[in-house]
This record gives structure tokens, C-alpha cells and sequence, in this order.
């Protein structure tokens, strides 16, 4: 089970999460969001990651060359596109990228079943509301290619593992105030995922 903290706006709390185990660390390039971080400090706070952290830059409503710039100039290992977009848009990228399933319905699981992907519950705001996918929408489907997301915390966490996610993502379930992280909430959630794989 991989654990990406989302949202990261500052050094102090990007280390806090490497510190408690944390594999990926998510840096929103949307600038309607409260956890929204300029290209240059992300590239300051990147520059002093250790090595073996996986960095994801999320990406919503841009072209492909928006992602493709980002991506090179602050050296992100991963492109998290949080939006529909057409193949035109996915051929023109020349990095490493992953889609979002913005889940309105069980159906909607099922998109992109072949790929690696990330499953939110759908927010007009493109989530960080701590919006929850209902969990009998799991039962019964191959959720190991699937990174989930949406409405996380260390109290709730737990009963997702069974379904055997790749990966769980959390932003706001880990927050003192949208943009800061709380450093115990960051290692109680990751405590309870390794807890829940021991």
C-alpha cells in the first residue's frame, strides 16, 4: 500500500510527511485552490526532497503544454490529471502521468480499468472537500490498480485496506487549516495504513 500526502504547500510539512513514511507527496498547480502553489516554491521545496519520494504535480482544466512545463521546471516525477480531457491532450504530454476518475456513480469505477488510476468522489471544486466514495461501490471490483482518494482520515482509513487499493491519497483529512498539514494527523493516518498491511 503507497501513501501520497496531497496538497503540500511548504518545506516543514513536505519533510513531516517523508518523515512518517508518507511515498508521494502532491503539489496543486490550480489556482481556484486553497492548497494551490506557485511553480518557483514548488520547485524550491523539491530541490530539497530526499531521493526516492515520488512527486506528483496536479494538473486541472490546462493544455498539455502547461503540464509538460511544469512538470520539466520543477522536476515532478509524476503528472496527476484531474480532469476530462481528450486523447489529443494525453498524446501531446512527454511525461509521466496519471488519470483521475471523479466518481458520481459505482459505473463510473470501471473507467480506465486497464490503467493505473486515482478515484476521487466527484466535487465541482475537484475535490479537498473531504467528500467520501460510498465503500459498497468497492465491493466486489479488482481495486488494485486503483489509488484511493477523497474524505480520508486516520479514523476511517482503515476500512478501505481490505479492498486491496494500490494506494490511498489524502489531503484535507490530514490538515490543521487548508494549505498547512498537522504533523500527527499525517503520521496517525500513516500508522494506520501500514497498521492495516502488517
Amino acid at each position: 500500500m503507497r501513501v501520497k500526502i496531497c496538497g503540500i504547500t511548504n518545506l516543514e510539512d513536505a519533510l513531516d510527511a517523508i518523515a512518517a513514511g508518507a511515498d508521494a507527496l502532491g503539489f496543486v498547480f490550480y489556482e481556484k485552490s486553497p492548497r494551490y502553489i506557485r511553480p518557483e516554491t514548488a520547485k524550491e521545496i523539491i530541490s530539497e526532497l530526499p531521493p526516492f519520494v515520488e512527486r506528483v504535480g496536479l494538473f486541472v482544466n490546462c493544455d498539455a503544454a502547461f503540464v509538460n512545463e511544469i512538470m520539466t521546471t520543477c522536476q515532478l516525477s509524476l503528472a496527476q490529471i484531474h480532469f476530462d480531457a481528450d486523447s489529443k491532450f494525453f498524446d501531446a504530454l512527454t511525461i509521466k502521468y496519471i488519470k483521475v476518475v471523479r466518481a458520481e456513480c459505482k459505473e463510473d469505477l470501471d473507467l480506465y480499468a486497464d490503467e493505473y488510476r486515482l478515484v476521487d468522489a466527484f466535487v465541482k471544486s475537484y475535490g479537498g472537500e473531504g467528500k467520501r466514495i460510498d465503500p459498497v461501490w468497492f465491493e466486489g471490483l479488482d481495486c488494485s490498480k486503483m489509488i484511493l482518494a477523497g474524505g480520508l482520515n486516520a479514523q476511517n482509513v482503515g476500512d478501505m485496506l481490505k479492498f486491496g487499493f494500490y494506494g490511498v491519497d489524502v489531503s484535507s483529512g490530514v490538515e490543521k487549516t487548508k494549505g498547512k498539514k498537522d504533523r500527527m494527523k499525517v503520521y496517525n493516518f500513516i500508522k494506520e495504513v501500514y497498521n492495516g498491511n502488517i
